[in-house]
């Protein structure tokens, strides 16, 4: 097909997601006819720079050759096979690696297709879990400010981005919300590499208030990343942990978007030294090839579920593709690349690197905040460097960067008036001078413009 064709038959029948479809009409979908690393090759033969990782999961990059050929060898031999009752090598070969992320204290995995899902069948199961046990109470969910666990409708009421969340409230469950951790704003003028957390007492509060009704609280360890990429303090996860042990409260830990080394660890629940009851991961477990996810549970929870039929404990939850052949192969060569070099010091490096590179921009005046943790960095721009006063949403200052920097060959998107890199840990230090070059570029080049 002609990248007219493609356009004519997009506009015509696809409904793209995170987007207002009317905004197609002045910048029309691009279309991609191959990846290959970090570079995205339009139809057109000009690339682009992918420096998000399409939406975090790339993190070997477009078209890895191993992971490639792990699935193609998969295919010729079982596609699919329905995983109630039946097992296969790839998903008993992953949920021993997955075990692995913490040290075996996780043990009991359950698989679903994706982030969301995962969030959902976690959900359930802390719920369900004190059915099973008689317990009518402990019915609720508590999360922070700037969760974000995904789109579906468990997932949306355990999350606080309004942008997501606000039109739906009326078919959402009632959860808890607790103010969580703002560490460029700290209310308590701290630092979050060298704090104990005096956040954590706002939510604490409320778990003392009402942990009779509460089954489980939800957080991403570490870094919120729809919330604008907030990294906070290892300390704040800490005193989670040991309240939610000392309230009987299941933790959740959303390792989705932050999990495969992102933050420089394996699972970032492991920058505080934590093990969640229950942990969801997705994303970059298949490097980007195939939609899975997988629950990591404790050995506990699992046999709290384990009885005869007619006790009607069993966790009756399912998905069409659970255990996919396929992308349980894709999942298995991720780990085994994880194995075979060094992969987690190589992302510190570069992180490290990347933010040493943009922040050149640190003494510009609508500069705010550059933070970085792993291979997540981030720019926060500001109205006022000294109160930290945003712009104005309508002004989309974040929006035009990502735009300007697009036109120059970098896939830059913003979150908000936060611009962030997440770009596959394959990028090498040419990419990583062009991609922060271009940003560095398109960020001037809007806020030379404001008046």
């Amino acid at each position: 097909m002609t990248e007219k064709e493609i356009l004519d038959l997009d506009r015509k029948h696809i409904w793209h997601p995170c987007s207002q479809m009317k905004e197609y009409e002045e910048f029309p979908a691009i279309p991609i006819k191959r990846g290959e690393g970090v570079w995205l090759y339009k139809e057109n033969g000009d690339k682009i720079l992918d420096a998000v990782s399409s939406w975090w999961v790339n993190i070997f990059g477009h078209s890895a050759e191993y992971i490639a050929n792990k699935i193609a060898e998969q295919a010729r031999t079982l596609e699919h096979v329905i995983f109630a009752n039946y097992t296969h090598e790839p998903a008993v070969k992953l949920g021993a690696y997955l075990s692995g992320l913490f040290d075996g204290k996780l043990p009991r995995i359950f698989y679903g297709d994706n982030g969301s899902s995962g969030i959902e069948i976690a959900l359930k199961m802390s719920y369900h879990y004190r059915v099973n046990n008689g317990d009518k109470k402990r019915k609720k969910f508590m999360y922070i400010t700037g969760g974000y666990h995904g789109e579906t409708v468990g997932a949306l009421s355990v999350g606080s981005i309004e942008i997501f969340k606000e039109v739906y409230k009326p078919m959402l469950f009632n959860a808890i919300e607790c103010r969580g951790p703002d560490c460029y704003r700290c209310p308590f003028g701290k630092n979050y590499t060298n704090c104990d957390a005096e956040c954590f007492a706002l939510a604490e509060k409320l778990i003392k208030k009402n942990y009779i009704s509460v089954t489980a609280f939800i957080i991403e360890p570490m870094v919120q990343c729809a919330a604008g990429m907030k990294i906070y303090s290892p300390r704040y996860l800490q005193k989670l942990r040991a309240a939610c042990s000392e309230y009987g409260i299941h933790l959740i830990c959303d390792e989705i978007a932050v999990g495969f080394g992102r933050t420089g660890k394996m699972v970032a629940s492991q920058h505080a030294g934590i093990v969640p009851d229950l942990a969801a991961v997705s994303k970059g477990l298949t490097g980007g090839f195939l939609p899975l996810s997988a629950v990591l549970v404790k050995e506990e929870i699992y046999m709290n579920f384990y009885d005869s039929y007619p006790s009607n404990k069993a966790f009756l939850h399912s998905h069409s593709y659970s255990g996919n052949p396929l992308a349980c192969a894709a999942a298995c060569a991720v780990f085994e690349l994880f194995e075979k070099d060094d992969v987690l010091s190589m992302i510190n490096e570069k992180g490290a690197y990347i933010k040493e590179k943009i922040s050149v921009l640190k003494d510009n005046k609508y500069i705010g905040d550059i933070r970085s943790i792993g291979m997540i960095t981030a720019v926060e721009i500001v109205k006022d460097k000294i109160t930290k006063e945003p712009f104005e949403s309508s002004m989309r200052i974040g929006r035009a960067i990502y735009r300007e920097a697009e036109k120059k060959g970098v896939l830059l998107r913003n979150i908000g008036d936060v611009i962030y890199f997440m770009p596959p840990y394959i990028i090498n230090r040419d990419e990583m001078d062009f991609m922060v070059k271009v940003a560095i570029d398109a960020i001037l080049d809007r806020l030379n413009k404001i008046i």
